[in-house]
Formats: structure tokens, C-alpha cells, sequence
């Protein structure tokens, strides 16, 4: 496997390779924006890590970049900052998972390994999901309202693939975050209603029938009406 890093603290970047080294890994660190989006080069790594603060372009604009071409490698911000504000703009932009300096490495090693476990997952058998005028089509991770592209980070596709999977059934935050996450973290209840507000804002905004509903104290659901 070769991770791709960005970390401009030089001992923690040394520090970080060398431990995925011990775990067989390959990781390739660049210490500048800037310079590791001239250097990359799509299919190249199997997962990338970006510190958002960094010289160049910052970890969040190199993410924003690679999404624009690549929807599908893993994604985890390292930041040393534990505002919700980088969060949310972190997740925006298509990172998958989020993690606040001074962490474990073994911590992060579960967060790779988790993410690489969802990307290896053989893909199912292409569905094109039509709930009113809204069409996913799963397998090429599109989604459009009313004949119009909508366009979703890789969390967001995901979430959206939960709720239209329960045929409109009640989906609890409990489970859609087992789904979009192997492992606990305190923020998940917050993060998950956030991105159902990122979702209702290209979803449902634009258009009088509403198909993102809330049922108070249970979850969430997908359907046409209430």
C-alpha cells in the first residue's frame, strides 16, 4: 500500500513514515502544497494524508484540487487547530476523516486501515436509484434533481446512498454512523447533522417538494413526502 503525506513538521513527518514503514506501507511526505499537487499524479497512492496547515497551498485547497479528478482515494486532514469551522470545511472539500494533533499513530493507523477496507470492498452491482426527481446512479457516483447534476463530496454520495437504501425508512444517526465510519468519535452525532444540512442545501433547496425529512429523536429520511 502507498500512502501519500503532507506534513511540513519535519520530525513528525519523519516520525509518520517511518511508522508506516514498520507496517509495510509505503509513504511517499512532501512538505509543501504547492509542490506536492505539481509532483502528483492520479492512481498513484492508495491514500492520502494532508496536514492543513502547511507552506503553499494548504491542506484543504490540495484536497479540494485532487476531488476535483479523483473521487475516490481516501482522504484524512491532520490539523493542530480543533475548531469545527476546519472541520466542516475539511469535509466540504471531500475528506473522508478528520484527526486533531497530538494523536496516536496507531490511532491513525486504524483510520487508514479502516479507510482502505471500505476502498477495497468489490463494488456491488450498479443501481440507479430514482426517488421522485431525484436519480443516483451508484456506480459512477452521480447524482442529479431534475435532469441537473448535483455535486457531492464522497461522504455526502455515501449518506445519500444510506438514506435512498432504506426505501424511505427512518435511518438513525447510530447507524449511519457505523456506516460512514468504523469506529466511535465524540463528534460523529454533530458531524452527521451537519452533513444532512450540507446534503438538504443541494438536495432540496432549489425545489418546492422537500425529500430530506428529520423524525425528531429517531433519524432521518429519504422520500417524497412526509
Amino acid at each position: 500500500m502507498k500512502i501519500l503525506l503532507l506534513e511540513d513538521d519535519f520530525t513528525l513527518s519523519r516520525e509518520i513514515v517511518a511508522f508506516f514503514t514498520s507496517k509495510s506501507f509505503e509513504c511517499i511526505p512532501y512538505y509543501d502544497g504547492s509542490l506536492l499537487l505539481k509532483k502528483y499524479k492520479p492512481n498513484d497512492y492508495d491514500l492520502i494524508i494532508l496536514d492543513i496547515n502547511v507552506p503553499g497551498k494548504n491542506g484543504i485547497e490540495v484536497c479540494k484540487v485532487i476531488r476535483e479528478f479523483d473521487k475516490k482515494t481516501p482522504i484524512i486532514m491532520l490539523t493542530a487547530f480543533s475548531e469545527i469551522e476546519d472541520k466542516l470545511t475539511s469535509f466540504e472539500n471531500g475528506a473522508d476523516d478528520y484527526l486533531i494533533k497530538p494523536f496516536h499513530f496507531e490511532e491513525l493507523f486504524a483510520r487508514v486501515t479502516s479507510l482502505l477496507r471500505r476502498k477495497e470492498i468489490p463494488q456491488q452491482i450498479p443501481e440507479r436509484i430514482i426517488i421522485q426527481d431525484l436519480e443516483i446512479l451508484e456506480n459512477e457516483m452521480k447524482v442529479f434533481r431534475s435532469g441537473e447534476e448535483i455535486k457531492l463530496t464522497p461522504k455526502e454520495f455515501k449518506l445519500i446512498l444510506i438514506l435512498a437504501n432504506a426505501n424511505g425508512g427512518v435511518v438513525s444517526k447510530q447507524f449511519i454512523a457505523e456506516k460512514l465510519w468504523d469506529y466511535h468519535i465524540e463528534t460523529n452525532q454533530n458531524t452527521i447533522e451537519v452533513y444532512i444540512n450540507f446534503l438538504r442545501k443541494k438536495i432540496d433547496k432549489e425545489h418546492p417538494v422537500k425529500l430530506i425529512h428529520t423524525k425528531i429523536g429517531y433519524g432521518y429520511y429519504l422520500k417524497d413526502t412526509e
